[in-house]
């Protein structure tokens, strides 16, 4: 007859064909096996996975304080984004809802759209608001002077957070910003702090922010 432990290598056998993710821990001689490998498979979504180190949060996923806030499914989820270029996946997220009309104003949604791998810092409404009424009704009556603010917040490639740590970039409108910062606390111009970074839309790195960035 054969041992209960032959038998228990035999059931771990047939339980890794049917569920591949829970081979490595199930087939032990082990009464435990099985439960850890089933409590292995619960973290089969990266994003829901913490990262390994402090130094790689925010490499491969979005990070920021204000990421929990997004919409955990639908369009304006991070995965619901990630599928659209970047003018219509920033218009499914309410937050930045006065960029979108701004964008959409100037006339800019297929160009940002259309872009490949490019790099935008989206302000929030909350940043505009920051603005006084009064300068900002001027911005937005003046097509040329809001294509110049709105493109300097694109970047012509797409940035990594590694690469935010000290970096020095050429935008859209033939400007520059500068970045500082590490880990999952980076500033854009030494005023805008990033709220939640490395947003994937299908053409572009998105990084929202809490201030609007004025061109020189």
């Amino acid at each position: 007859m054969p041992s209960t432990s032959s038998i228990r290598r035999t059931a771990c056998g047939l339980a890794s064909v049917v569920a591949l993710t829970l081979s490595l821990t199930a087939c032990s001689d082990s009464g435990t096996g099985t439960a850890a490998g089933a409590a292995d498979s619960k973290v089969a979504d990266p994003a829901a996975a913490p990262p390994q180190d402090a130094s790689m949060a925010g490499m491969d996923m979005p990070f920021g304080p204000a990421c929990s806030a997004m919409p955990a499914a639908g369009a304006g989820s991070f995965s619901g984004m990630a599928k659209d270029p970047v003018a219509t996946a920033a218009s499914n997220n309410p937050a930045l809802s006065t960029l979108v009309a701004a964008v959409k104003q100037a006339g800019l949604a297929d160009t940002l759209n259309s872009a490949k791998g490019i790099t935008v810092f989206a302000p929030t409404n909350d940043a505009f608001a920051k603005i006084p009424k009064a300068d900002l009704d001027k911005v937005l009556a003046d097509k040329a002077m809001l294509t110049k603010v709105l493109t300097h917040h694109v970047v012509s490639q797409k940035l990594t957070p590694n690469q935010l740590e000290k970096g020095s970039f050429d935008t859209l409108a033939k400007s520059r910003i500068t970045t500082t910062g590490s880990g999952q606390a980076f500033q854009v111009n030494g005023t805008a702090n990033v709220l939640c970074g490395n947003v994937k839309t299908a053409n572009a790195n998105v990084y929202v922010i809490d201030t609007v960035l004025m061109p020189q």
